[in-house]
């Protein structure tokens, strides 16, 4: 076995020197994720372009696509209920030696299950490094981040904690030594906080999946930190039922994850500031503010009030906008597709309001 420590710092690089995009369920993605700042490239001047050379001018297109692919986050009320039950139950979980408490994020796909619960990390490991002295901090990992497998068993459970944190083992290694090495390092890590995403692979139901959270629990017993989950309508999936289920909804506050609601005043309103931080974000040299929340009920009908839909439209019409007119339209914005769960949306909303507006059919002879 080797330790946490014992590969080399810069293990993200191939041989031939370009950087190799490790996932974030490594040490090493999860670092880089933690440490990456999303910022807009600066601007020529007017009289810059014709100064600079196609190489250069290349080079700045480029940036201004990544940037715009990579859209900083928008603050939705679902993340900052996370972020603020989160931040409060590790305070409230320090010193405790049993029964902490933890978070379970459900709800639907695509309404930004997985990026509210990775920014609770991040935000937290960012704060925690900031109360350490750089040398303290150096071998510390503040937060894991792992996803449960498909069909998993306790011993692929374990073997993702050991993958985040760097450990090798031989073919031949058993569940207990795994776990038993795997807990000794994240403790002497001082991890305090424990991401546990695609809870929905995990079945009760099943005999495996009975394991797989009894092993999950054995982890919170173990290690001194705080465990939030996520997962797709995990309370319809059957989480909560049973002598393990009611253990579960003992310790863990649950929050709903949803789409946009648009029935009312103040729903619409609240779409429409979501829309206008995000296009507040956006770097087109034409671009005219206000358009996009011009374009609210549009957008809303596009994406069904799906968070992941809305950026993928945004941040599509973006990179088209790079390389045309600098500014979205509606027009460019219907070039953009989306996933079918939003189309979908999108078709029963269009059908609902030709129904509303249909006239009604006369009776015969009237």
């Amino acid at each position: 076995m080797t330790g946490l420590h014992d590969r080399p710092a810069e293990s993200g690089d191939d041989p031939a020197g370009q950087v190799v995009e490790e996932p974030l369920t490594t040490k090493e993605g999860w670092s880089r994720f933690v440490a990456d700042q999303i910022e807009a490239p600066p601007e020529p001047g007017p009289a810059a372009p014709a100064a600079l050379t196609g190489e250069q001018r290349d080079a700045l297109v480029e940036a201004r696509r990544d940037y715009h692919a990579r859209l900083p986050l928008v603050n939705t009320p679902t993340i900052r209920e996370v972020l603020a039950t989160g931040r409060l139950l590790v305070q409230l979980n320090r010193g405790q030696v049993s029964a902490r408490r933890g978070l379970i994020l459900s709800g639907a796909s695509g309404t930004g299950k997985t990026t509210a619960l990775t920014l609770l990390g991040r935000t937290h490991e960012r704060a925690a490094r900031r109360r350490l002295p750089a040398a303290a901090g150096a071998h510390r990992l503040p937060v894991i981040y792992v996803t449960v497998p498909p069909a998993a068993t306790p011993k692929m459970l374990a073997g993702e904690f050991a993958r985040f944190l760097g450990l090798e083992f031989r073919a031949r290694a058993n569940l207990p030594e795994i776990v038993n090495a795997v807990c000794t390092t994240a403790t002497r890590a001082g991890v305090e906080l424990v991401l546990v995403d695609e809870l929905h692979n995990l079945n009760l139901a099943t005999r495996s999946g009975a394991e797989v959270s009894d092993q999950l629990k054995y982890f919170a017993e173990r290690l001194p930190a705080t465990f939030a989950y996520a997962g797709i309508e995990l309370e319809s999936g059957g989480l909560f039922a049973g002598v393990r289920g009611r253990q579960i909804a003992g310790r863990f506050t649950l929050i709903g994850s949803a789409p946009f609601d648009h029935g009312t005043t103040a729903q619409r309103g609240d779409w429409q500031a979501l829309v206008a931080t995000l296009e507040s974000t956006l770097r087109l040299r034409r671009h005219v503010p206000g358009t996009l929340v011009g374009l609210a009920d549009y957008l809303y009908h596009r994406t069904g009030g799906m968070i992941g839909s809305l950026s993928q439209l945004v941040r599509g019409g973006a990179l088209l906008a790079v390389d045309g007119e600098e500014r979205l339209t509606r027009e460019l914005l219907d070039l953009v597709p989306v996933d079918h769960a939003a189309d979908r949306a999108s078709s029963r909303t269009t059908a609902g309001r030709a129904s509303r507006t249909r006239p009604t059919a006369r009776k015969a002879g009237t």
